[in-house]
C-alpha cells in the first residue's frame, strides 16, 4: 500500500459566523446543545456549532409558510425564479476554491473530488434554470364544448434532509428544484457535515436580498436527524419532504409522511453489484471497478460494492484486482494524489470496521487490507485501507447489508441466469454496472437487474438531465431530469366552458 505524508491545507471559515444557523434567513444560535464538527484526517476540531431545536423548526416553517404565500415569490414568473437560480449558481462559481476546502475539511473528501462537486451543483442550479424557464403546462384534448388544461402549482414549504457524504451536491439537487417550483425549503444537513450546507445557505439569501425575494423561503437547521429531521417531516406546513440517507431512516419518515397524506422522495442505501463478463475489456473493467467502490472511500449510495466475476475470468481477475488495490494512494484529501482519502468520522471508520470483523467471522479471505493504515501520520484520522474479501455466499451479511465504506466483496458466477439471480437477491435496487464487449448481453442484463440506473462499460458517471432513483428498498421517486421540478409541485386541472346553453341540469 502506498501511503502518502498527509500535508494539510488552511481550512477557510464558513462566511456565517461558525456558531450560527439560519433560521428563516436569520442567522443566529440555535436553539440546541453545542456540537462539534471535525476534520476526518486531523481530528481537529473545524467549528462548535449550536444544533437547531424544535422551537426552531417550528419558527422557520411558519416563517417559510408565510413566504411561500408571498405573492413576491408565490407569483413570480418562472423567468425570474430561473434568474435566481443563476444568481446562486454563479456564486458558488466564485466561491468554488473555498467551497471545495471547506467541503473537504468537513468530510474528508479529496479536493479533487470536492471540486467536481461544486462545479455540479453550480450546474444543477443552471440546468434547473433552463428546464425553468421552457417548462411548458398543457392543453389537454377536449372532450365537450370546453377548453382543459392542466397547470402547476407550488407546493409551499418543502423539507429537505440530507446525509453527510456529498453535502453541496446533495443539497442543490434537492434545493434547486424546490426553488424552482416556487416553495420554500427547510434544509436540514447531517450532523457531522454542516459547514459548506451553512456556506451554501449564505450564498442563496445573499442572492434573495439582491432581487428583493423574501429571505425566510430557506433554513438552515443542523441538527439530530431523529429531532430536527423528524420534527420537519410531522410539522403540518410542510407539504413535501425529500430525504437521501439510510433505508431504516427512510422508512421512518415514511411512515410519518403516510399520517399526513404527504407526498415523499426517498433515496436510500444500495449493495450495489458491478459485473465482469468473460469478454470484457480488462483494463477497462479493473479501473472501472476500483473507481466504483473506492473513489469517496466507497461512501456513496451507488458505491459498486458487490463484484461478480465469469468464474473463468475469476482467479485472474481478482489477482490483477488485489495487485491493485494494493497499490492505491491512502491519504488526506488535501494531497493531490490521494486516491483513498479518510472516512468521515472515526465513529464510521469503526463501524466499517466491525463489518470486516463479521466478514471475519463469516469466513471470508481478507485479500487486501482490513485495518488501518499503521503509522504516527494516520493515528488521528479516520482512515481505513481499501479492502477486498472473497469467500462468502452471496447471502452472507457482509454481501447483503451497506457498508458505506472502501469494502469491496467477489463473487464468481456461472452463467447469466445464475449472475441475475445473485444479483437480484438483495433488498436493496439502486445501481449496477457492466462490463462486456457484447452490447446484446448487456442489454439483457441491463434490463433483468433490479436497479434504477445500469452503467454499462463505465461506471458512477451521472448528469443531471438524466432521472435517478432507486427500486425495492433504495427508494422512491426520481432526482434530476427535466421534471426534476415538477416533483415539487402539485397539478391542478382547469376547464373553461365554452358554451352558451346552460348544463343539461338547469332544464
Amino acid at each position: 500500500m502506498t501511503v502518502e505524508q498527509p500535508v494539510q491545507a488552511p481550512v477557510p471559515a464558513p462566511e456565517s459566523t461558525p456558531d450560527r444557523i439560519l433560521v428563516a434567513g436569520e442567522w443566529r444560535r440555535g436553539g440546541g446543545d453545542p456540537f462539534e464538527t471535525t476534520d476526518p484526517a486531523t481530528g481537529r476540531t473545524l467549528a462548535v456549532l449550536t444544533a437547531a431545536d424544535t422551537a426552531d423548526v417550528d419558527e422557520a416553517a411558519r416563517r417559510a409558510a408565510r413566504a411561500a404565500a408571498d405573492p413576491a415569490w408565490r407569483a413570480l414568473p418562472a423567468h425570474h425564479r430561473a434568474r435566481l437560480l443563476h444568481r446562486i449558481a454563479d456564486a458558488i462559481d466564485a466561491r468554488a476554491a473555498d467551497l471545495a476546502a471547506l467541503q473537504t475539511a468537513d468530510t474528508g473528501k479529496a479536493l479533487t473530488e470536492t471540486r467536481a462537486l461544486v462545479a455540479s451543483a453550480a450546474g444543477t442550479f443552471r440546468y434547473t434554470a433552463a428546464a425553468l424557464e421552457t417548462a411548458e403546462e398543457a392543453l389537454t384534448p377536449s372532450r365537450g364544448p370546453y377548453v382543459t388544461m392542466s397547470v402547476y402549482e407550488p407546493i409551499g414549504v418543502v423539507g429537505a434532509i440530507n446525509p453527510w457524504n456529498s453535502p453541496l451536491a446533495g443539497d442543490a439537487q434537492k434545493l434547486a428544484p424546490a426553488l424552482a417550483g416556487g416553495n420554500a425549503v427547510l434544509l436540514k444537513p447531517a450532523e457531522w457535515t454542516p459547514l459548506v450546507s451553512l456556506a451554501l445557505g449564505r450564498l442563496v439569501t445573499t442572492a434573495l436580498t439582491e432581487l428583493g425575494l423574501p429571505t425566510a423561503l430557506l433554513s438552515v437547521l443542523p441538527g439530530r436527524g431523529s429531532l430536527i429531521g423528524d420534527a420537519i417531516v410531522r410539522d403540518p406546513r410542510v407539504g413535501k419532504v425529500t430525504f437521501t440517507g439510510g433505508t431504516a431512516t427512510g422508512r421512518t419518515l415514511a411512515h410519518a409522511a403516510a399520517e399526513k397524506l404527504m407526498p415523499l422522495s426517498l433515496e436510500l442505501g444500495g449493495k450495489s453489484p458491478t459485473v465482469v463478463l468473460a469478454d470484457a475489456d480488462v483494463e477497462q473493467a479493473l479501473a472501472g471497478v476500483m473507481f466504483g467502490v473506492f473513489s469517496s472511500s466507497g461512501q456513496s449510495c451507488i458505491a459498486g460494492s458487490r463484484l461478480f466475476v465469469a468464474r473463468a475470468l475469476y482467479d485472474e481477475f481478482l489477482a490483477e484486482l488485489v495487485a491493485r488495490v494494493k497499490a492505491l494512494r491512502v491519504g488526506p484529501g488535501t494531497a493531490s494524489d490521494t486516491q483513498v482519502a479518510p472516512l468521515v468520522h472515526h465513529e464510521h471508520r469503526d463501524s466499517v470496521a466491525a463489518y470486516v470483523d463479521l466478514a471475519r467471522e463469516e469466513g471470508a479471505r481478507v485479500l487486501c487490507g482490513g485495518a488501518a493504515p499503521q503509522g504516527p501520520e494516520y493515528a488521528a484520522g479516520a482512515y481505513y485501507l481499501p479492502t477486498v474479501l472473497d469467500g462468502l455466499p452471496n447471502s452472507a451479511r457482509t454481501c447483503q447489508e451497506e457498508i458505506f465504506g472502501p469494502v469491496l466483496v467477489a463473487l464468481p458466477f456461472d452463467d447469466e441466469d445464475d449472475l441475475v439471480r445473485q444479483a437480484n437477491a438483495s433488498v436493496y435496487g439502486l445501481a449496477c454496472g457492466i462490463w462486456t464487449r457484447d452490447h446484446r448481453a448487456a442489454w439483457r442484463i441491463a434490463r433483468r437487474v433490479d436497479a434504477g440506473t445500469v452503467w454499462i462499460n463505465t461506471y458512477k458517471q451521472f448528469s443531471i438531465s438524466t432521472p435517478f432513483g432507486g427500486m425495492k428498498d433504495s427508494g422512491l421517486g426520481r432526482e434530476k431530469g427535466p421534471a426534476g421540478f415538477r416533483s415539487y409541485q402539485r397539478q391542478k386541472s382547469l376547464y373553461w366552458g365554452t358554451s352558451h346553453a346552460p348544463l343539461p341540469w338547469a332544464h
